[in-house]
């Protein structure tokens, strides 16, 4: 037992320093932790010997929880009612049409049996926003079509799952009529949401009446209410996962006390769940497994990419005004990630018959989804003609971490290109009252700012304002630095 507390915290720093390596190639920190776990695991260095597939289930859906918990939470309010049709469409029937179409192609045209066809359609059927946007975090793309992918990857976690459950739910019950099924889906899908809304609505109350003198009580209580949410929805056989997705979107659209300190926590456990999950997943696989499964396993990545995916865009996105240029990125921007193995595991942990072979053809087709689709969607993008050159994220910010009720609000602002392009002084801009810039950040340099500072293209400038005035403050800058001679 002692060994684990030397070989598990090897493999997490051998992740993180893998993954800072790699980052130049932009390789995803999860495929880098996926291949630790196989490496570390009994086929490769043989160091650590994991096959307790009840384990990692448990342990799978406690990750989930947080997970989706932060998605839910970085979705922002106005991001959704831009692109509300389009994303909202893809996370929720784009879901069921990708799952669809994969079965229709793998137990109609393919012969597959019926119990893995359907499990493999629906556990797969949803697109990882963390895999998608660290491959393209060095790509700048038209805002519509950034928004609509991060939306929808971020979304679309909630459907899967609950595709997944009813499946596995349904083959697993005997005598269980589908119309009964189909009812709990439908429980599942109405209940969640309103459980989670009614109470982020009572978390954000509390966070704002509390007032501890110290300030991990309030990580504390964020855990727990997180834990709450999903624990109340599960009881009332809601869906846990939905609900603390919904909760997770209603606090981080909302002010309250001390919110910015909890983003950072929510962050941060949902990396280490992400990075934890995958090394765990790739422990738990055993790659001489894939000698009998590996041809079945590509075509399940080649009609996932090249079948389902491309129909379910197309007909999920018909009648919606949209390049032609961008409905090709989508098609090839739906990356499998962390959703699609974790869900792998619930078939094993049911103890059905077929769950160890799907569990290896899932994992097997997102390592191929990762590795073909991840290397190649900055090339596409480009081929495309949708990205540029994004600009380096500056090394300095500021974060307001607040202990009691308060409008003021940290408001950062991307003045447009070219670097390096003269803007007006500081002393000139026509900031609202109240408003003061706090810092700018100019590639390695941090600067303090003061009347005479004259702002540059490029820049990143921080402004504490009143949270009502943050478009006001937006505007202010932008015009100054145009009128000036900035161009979008």
């Amino acid at each position: 037992m002692s060994e684990l507390y030397i070989i598990g915290p090897i493999i997490l720093i051998a992740v993180v320093l893998a993954a800072v390596w790699l980052d130049r190639w932009s390789v995803p920190v999860i495929l880098v932790a996926l291949c630790a776990g196989i490496l570390f695991g009994s086929d490769v260095l043989n160091l650590v010997h994991f096959d307790d597939m009840d384990l990692t289930n448990r342990i799978a859906n406690m990750a989930l929880i947080f997970i989706l918990f932060q998605g839910g939470f970085g979705t922002k309010r106005d991001d959704f009612r831009a692109v509300a049709l389009p994303a909202g469409g893809m996370a929720t029937w784009g879901v069921v049409l990708t799952a669809a179409v994969t079965f229709v192609v793998l137990y109609g045209l393919l012969g597959w049996s019926l119990d893995k066809a359907i499990l493999l359609a629906v556990i797969i059927s949803s697109t990882d926003a963390a895999a998608t946007f660290s491959i393209l975090r060095r790509q700048s793309l038209p805002n519509r079509l950034s928004s609509t992918l991060e939306i929808e990857s971020a979304a679309n976690d909630p459907m899967a799952i609950l595709l997944t459950v009813v499946a596995v739910t349904g083959l697993t019950s005997g005598q269980t009529q589908w119309h009964t099924i189909v009812a709990s889906f439908f429980w599942k899908f109405m209940m969640a949401p309103l459980i989670g809304w009614s109470l982020a609505r009572g978390a954000i109350w509390l966070f704002n009446q509390i007032s501890p003198q110290d300030r991990g009580h309030y990580y504390v209580l964020s855990l727990g209410i997180i834990l709450l949410v999903y624990g109340t929805a599960e009881l009332f056989k809601a869906s846990g996962m939905l609900a603390v997705f919904i909760a997770g979107y209603v606090l981080g659209n909302h002010p309250f006390v001390h919110k910015q300190g909890v983003a950072n926590f929510t962050a941060a456990i949902s990396t280490i769940a992400n990075i934890g999950m995958f090394a765990l997943m790739g422990l738990l696989v055993f790659p001489n497994q894939w000698a009998n499964l590996w041809v079945e396993g590509v075509v399940l990545f080649l009609v996932l990419t090249f079948v389902s995916r491309p129909i379910a865009v197309w007909i999920g996105l018909w009648g919606i005004r949209m390049h032609i240029k961008h409905k090709l990125f989508i098609m090839w921007a739906g990356l499998r990630g962390a959703v699609p193995i974790i869900l792998g595991t619930y078939p094993a942990a049911a103890k059905m018959a077929v769950g160890i072979d799907v569990f290896n053809l899932v994992f097997f087709a997102v390592l191929l989804s990762i590795a073909v689709q991840g290397s190649t969607l900055g090339l596409v993008a480009k081929w495309l003609g949708l990205s540029r050159p994004k600009r380096p994220k500056p090394l300095f910010c500021l974060e307001l971490i607040t202990m009691t009720p308060s409008d003021y609000d940290l408001v950062v602002v991307d003045l447009p290109g070219p670097k390096g392009t003269p803007g007006p002084q500081i002393k000139d801009l026509a900031l609202p009252p109240g408003a003061i810039i706090t810092l700018i950040a100019r590639g390695k340099e941090a600067i303090a700012p003061k009347g005479a500072t004259r702002l540059e293209g490029w820049d990143q400038v921080t402004v504490l304002t009143h949270a009502a005035a943050e478009e006001e403050v937006r505007k202010s800058l932008l015009d100054g630095f145009r009128g000036v001679g900035g161009t979008a």
